[in-house]
């Protein structure tokens, strides 16, 4: 029997009403909304366009949201003093700086300026720390929206499983791993100086891909009834986008699997929301 779709774009529907929803009370009852502050440095298409939708979302949701566009000359410095200034500002709950930046600009140094409070992205090393000790404040988006998604399919008992990610970044793999380990799996990563992915893959009950290679996972790899997360999103020179994991061969041993699009992608969107409110002390 073919896997299972787990609909991302379906969940992130659910979430984004749940927090229209409040952010509706707040209105009605003449409190402040939240506020989400996005910054941008340089001219990058694909940049461009996740900033976009993450405003979009914004208003629809009824979210205070200001974008900043800053040239590709701009210097850190400069962007320093943009983040000190919102994290000053007591309307805005949230800094997220779209990456990557420029090649001058120290992405480290930026990102630990923002304070741990008001990082939506769950960059910051005091979120990552209390991630690590099993106490997480504000949660890497990706990963975070991983778990929302597998537990809105009732997919919550992890203790004991064996699980393998493929990539090891410091945005999705590394504290995905740390998501899983405080669920109780048993956790591989598997990066460029692995030897032989296909061996970790094989005996996998949960696949996460965030390696940026379409078709990198071959379906036959895949363990029957496993869980396959695609975090995967590649342009191919005709346009269509497809993930790291062969879909229509991985599909027909899996118990679950995410699409791509409309997998993992709106759910990184919706948990971005959801930082956000946390970060105004709203409950969710």
């Amino acid at each position: 029997m073919p896997a299972k779709i787990l609909d991302g774009e379906k969940i992130a529907e659910q979430i984004y009403k749940e927090i229209s929803n409040k952010i509706q009370l707040l209105v009605n009852n003449r409190l402040r909304v939240p506020g989400l502050a996005t910054i941008l440095v340089g001219e990058n298409p694909a940049s461009e366009l996740y900033v976009f939708k993450k405003s979009e979302v914004c208003k629809k949701l009824g979210m205070n949201s200001k974008a900043f566009t800053l040239p590709s000359t701009t210097s850190e410095i400069d962007l320093l003093n943009l983040i000190d200034k919102l994290n000053a500002n007591q309307e805005i709950d949230g800094i997220l700086v779209q990456l990557p930046l420029p090649e001058h600009i120290n992405t480290h140094l930026v990102l630990e300026r923002i304070k741990p409070e008001k990082d939506v992205d769950g960059f910051h090393p005091y979120n990552v720390g209390k991630l690590a000790n099993g106490n997480p404040a504000l949660r890497s988006c990706t990963p975070k929206g991983i778990m929302t998604l597998l537990s809105r399919y009732d997919i919550t008992n992890f203790s004991g499983i064996d699980a393998v990610i493929i990539g090891a970044s410091n945005i999705v793999g590394k504290p995905m791993a740390l998501e899983l380990l405080n669920v109780g799996c048993t956790v591989s990563i598997c990066h460029i100086q692995t030897k032989d992915i296909s061996r970790y893959i094989k005996n996998a009950d949960l696949v996460i891909s965030a390696a940026g290679v379409p078709n990198l996972i071959k379906g036959l790899w895949i363990k029957e009834k496993a869980i396959v997360i695609d975090v995967g999103m590649n342009r191919l020179p005709n346009g269509q986008i497809i993930g790291d994991i062969e879909f229509e061969k991985a599909k027909e041993k899996a118990a679950w699997i995410t699409p791509v699009p409309k997998g993992v992608g709106p759910m990184t969107v919706a948990t971005l929301m959801e930082n956000t409110l946390i970060a105004a002390k709203i409950e969710i």
